[in-house]
C-alpha cells in the first residue's frame, strides 16, 4: 500500500504552540488509489469464482461491485425469495445460476469463494457450513447475531485455516488508513476518550422498507428463511424490515454502531472486545411493533480508555468519530479526516494569581511573560491540518482485499477475530441496553455478565 507519509517535520508544525491568537489551517487531499493495487487481468482459467447467498439490497450491491473486477466472476447465486433470482441475473447475466438452496453452492467444486449477505440471524450457520465445505468467504457485519453465534464462528474459522472477511468497510478506507498512520505516529499523545455518532432521520433509514410487491409463500421459502427462530405467521415486513427484531437481527448496534466500532477499533489498532458496556435508549419515535431501540447510547470501557457511542434513528447525524488526545483532537468524517493541535501548555498567566496581591501578582506574572513569551519573529501558528479523500463507506476496497486474499492466501485485516470483537461491542451494548445494568465481557467463560 502507498502512503502519504506523515514526516516528524509534520508533526512538529502541527503541535507547535500558538502564543498568539493566529489560526491556520490547510487542507490536503489524499491519494484516490486503493489500498491494494489493482489486481491483474488473468486468464478465465485463474479467475476467482465466487458465489452469493442473499440478493438483497446489499447483497445486491455486493454483486454489482464484484463483476466489475476482470478477474472475478459470479459462477452462482442463491436467495430463498425468486424475484432476487431475477435480480441476479439482471446483474450478472441472464445464464447466471440461481437456487434457493445455498448447499448447492457450497457443494459446486468450480466455486472458490462465497460472498453472504443475509439477515444476522444466518449468518452463524452460512459461515460454519461455509468453511467446513472448505471455501473462504466474505460474510455481512456484524460478523454474529449474538456472543454465542460469534464464539463458534472463530473457532471454525481457526479450525478451517479458510479466509474470512467480515464486510465492514471502514477498515479498507483511505481516510480511516490516514487516522491510523497519525495516531500510530504520535500525533494525538496520549489517547484520553473516544466519541462516535451516526444518526439518521427518514423511514428508509429507520429500515421501514417496502416489501416486494409479489412476496408470498408461492414465491419466498417463508419457512426455512426464519431459520432456528419460534416459527410464526408469513409476515411480509418481517422479512423486509428484519432489522427492527432482535430474533432476527441486532438493531442499530448491528447495522450502525459495528461501522463506528470496526472504524475505531482499525484507527487506534485494537483488536479485543471492551471490557465493560452501560446503555442507554429506547423507542423514542419508531413505534410500529419493533422491539429494538431506535435511540441507543453507550459507554465502554477499552481497557482504561472511555469510548462512548450514540446512534439515533430519529435525528440525522453523519458519521463522525472524535479521538481526544493529550497533543489534540483528531476527527474523522464522511471523506476528511482533520487534526486540531493542542499544546498542553498555559498559553497566558494562570487566572489563580488573580488571588495574589498586587505586588505579588505583578512579579509573577513579569517573570511568567519572561519565561513564556516566544521571541519576536518566533511567534507560530496553531494549525488545523485536513486531509480529504475518497469515502470511508467505501465497499469496492473492501471487495478487492478479499479477492485478493482469496488468490493471494494473505490474511486481512477484518478477519474473524476482528469480525467478533466488533459484535461483541454490539451484543454488549444491546445486552446492557435490555438488561438495564452494565455488562462484561468475562473471557474465560466468553459469555456477557452483568
Amino acid at each position: 500500500m502507498k502512503k502519504n507519509n506523515f514526516s516528524r517535520r509534520d508533526f512538529l508544525g502541527m503541535t507547535a504552540a500558538a502564543a498568539g491568537a493566529s489560526v491556520a489551517a490547510r487542507t490536503i487531499l489524499l491519494s484516490p488509489e486503493p489500498a491494494l493495487a489493482a489486481l491483474r487481468p488473468v486468464a478465465a482459467s485463474d479467475r476467482v469464482r465466487f458465489g452469493i447467498i442473499g440478493v438483497g439490497m446489499q447483497g445486491s450491491s455486493l454483486l454489482t461491485e464484484s463483476i466489475k473486477f476482470p478477474e472475478v466472476e459470479c459462477a452462482a447465486a442463491c436467495d430463498l425469495y425468486d424475484g432476487r433470482h431475477t435480480l441476479a441475473r439482471e446483474i450478472a447475466g441472464a445464464n447466471l445460476p440461481v437456487t434457493r438452496r445455498y448447499q448447492e453452492l457450497l457443494a459446486n467444486k468450480d466455486i472458490d469463494c462465497i460472498v453472504a449477505a443475509v439477515p444476522d440471524h444466518w449468518h452463524r450457520k452460512i459461515l460454519v457450513d461455509t468453511l467446513n465445505a472448505g471455501k473462504d468467504i466474505y460474510c455481512e457485519k456484524p460478523m454474529s447475531h449474538n456472543a454465542a453465534d460469534g464464539v463458534a464462528m472463530v473457532a471454525a474459522a481457526k479450525k478451517s485455516g479458510r479466509i474470512v472477511q467480515v464486510g465492514s468497510q471502514r477498515v479498507s478506507s483511505v481516510i480511516c488508513a490516514k487516522a491510523r498512520e497519525m495516531v500510530s505516529q504520535g500525533v494525538l499523545g496520549d489517547v484520553m476518550l473516544v466519541e462516535g455518532w451516526l444518526g439518521r432521520n427518514d423511514p428508509g433509514g429507520a429500515w421501514v422498507y417496502p416489501p416486494p410487491l409479489d412476496l408470498s409463500r408461492q414465491t419466498l421459502d417463508w419457512e426455512t428463511w426464519q431459520g432456528d427462530v419460534p416459527k410464526r405467521q408469513f409476515d411480509a415486513n418481517i422479512f423486509a424490515r428484519w432489522r427492527q427484531w432482535k430474533e432476527y437481527g441486532t438493531g442499530v448496534a448491528g447495522d450502525l454502531l459495528v461501522h463506528l466500532i470496526s472504524g475505531m477499533m482499525f484507527m487506534l489498532d485494537l483488536n479485543e472486545p471492551p471490557k465493560q458496556a452501560s446503555s442507554v435508549g429506547g423507542l423514542l419515535r419508531w413505534k410500529d411493533g419493533r422491539n429494538m431501540p431506535d435511540v441507543h447510547s453507550t459507554l465502554y470501557y477499552y481497557g482504561k480508555l472511555p469510548v462512548s457511542m450514540h446512534l439515533n434513528l430519529g435525528t440525522s447525524m453523519p458519521e463522525t468519530y472524535r479521538i481526544q488526545g493529550s497533543r489534540g483532537i483528531l476527527e474523522v468524517t464522511g471523506n476528511a479526516v482533520s487534526f486540531a493541535p493542542q499544546t498542553g501548555k498555559d498559553t497566558s498567566p494562570s487566572y489563580y494569581a488573580g488571588s495574589f496581591p498586587r505586588a505579588m501578582r505583578e512579579e509573577y506574572t513579569k517573570k511568567w511573560h519572561e519565561e513564556n513569551d516566544p521571541k519576536p519573529g518566533q511567534e507560530m501558528l496553531s494549525q488545523t491540518t485536513s486531509f480529504r479523500g475518497p469515502n470511508m463507506n467505501d465497499i469496492k476496497p473492501h471487495l478487492r482485499a478479499f479477492f485478493e486474499a482469496v488468490r493471494s492466501r494473505k490474511p486481512v485485516v477484518q478477519d474473524a477475530v476482528f469480525g467478533h470483537n466488533a459484535a461483541l461491542a454490539c451484543h454488549m451494548a444491546n445486552e446492557a441496553y435490555f438488561r438495564k445494568s452494565p455488562v462484561t465481557w468475562d473471557e474465560a467463560s466468553r459469555t456477557i455478565k452483568s
